[in-house]
């Protein structure tokens, strides 16, 4: 993408919090995606979660980076990521990459703002740019992201579960919806007969993270060794039920086993946005 156009779409989203990129994505890789999605929703028997916040009929699968090579190629992609660098900056960093897959019958998800857990005064400078990947064409009936344009210079974050006037950020497959971290948005409701996937690519500031990496620097063998509370503080726990996981796991309880105080970490809350 060329800087001129790269320097309309980060515009665009200054003003109206998202943009859409039509074409932006290669069809042959519109296809490998789909049909590797499809093989990994049958290998991982992965399910919805049942929840407000994910849906009780939107299959997600998370940690996509851990799988095949196939899902390197997203967060690099040169008419995606020049973009986005526009709107954080070059030291940017991948902050999740996952797949939703909208099924029949899924209702609306509640409106967010996908920095609102974060403890910052609003309007506040990004620390957080979102893409969506349209694998399937997105329509106001099969669940297209619904967006608030402007929403993203409000002082506050939108109180979760109450409606909200939106409009579907309708796009044909292969095209990208990319959006300000404050807009305010959701998945829509899929009233057809067919499933809307999408590839969730998120990214984040590069300050928001550790002067020195705690998670690499350690070795594992010294954290199994310290107590529930040092692990959260060297960034193996998570925060507000949801930032900082691993497959919807604590990291702790992935790669380091029980405490040796025994402190119980408690449940993840999924709904606490």
């Amino acid at each position: 993408m060329d800087s001129r156009a790269v320097d309309t779409h980060v515009t665009r989203i200054a003003e109206v919090g998202y943009t859409i990129v039509e074409g932006a994505i290669e069809p042959a890789l519109v296809d490998e995606l789909n049909a590797d999605l499809a093989r990994l929703e049958r290998e991982l028997g992965a399910v919805p979660a049942g929840n407000s916040f994910e849906g009780h009929h939107t299959v997600r699968i998370y940690n996509l980076l851990a799988h095949t090579p196939l899902y390197q190629r997203i967060p690099v992609h040169a008419e995606v990521l020049p973009i986005v660098e526009g709107v954080l900056d070059r030291g940017c960093l991948i902050s999740s990459l996952s797949s939703i897959a909208i099924d029949p019958g899924e209702a609306a998800q509640p409106i967010h703002a996908d920095d609102q857990l974060i403890p910052l005064p609003k309007p506040h400078v990004p620390t957080v740019c979102n893409t969506m990947w349209a694998l399937t064409d997105f329509t106001d009936a099969n669940g297209a992201t619904r967006v608030i344009a402007g929403s993203h210079l409000s002082d506050c974050s939108p109180d979760y579960g109450s409606p909200y006037e939106s409009v579907a950020a309708e796009m044909p497959a292969g095209s990208v919806l990319i959006w300000h971290g404050s807009l305010w948005h959701g998945g829509g409701a899929n009233t057809t007969a067919g499933r809307r996937v999408g590839v969730a690519m998120n990214y984040c500031a590069g300050w928001i993270r550790q002067q020195e990496n705690q998670q690499l620097g350690i070795p594992l063998d010294v954290l199994r060794t310290v107590p529930k509370r040092l692990r959260e503080l060297c960034g193996f726990g998570i925060y507000n039920g949801l930032m900082g996981h691993i497959d919807k796991q604590r990291p702790s309880d992935v790669l380091l086993g029980p405490a040796p105080d025994g402190v119980d970490a408690g449940a993840i809350v999924w709904d606490a946005i």
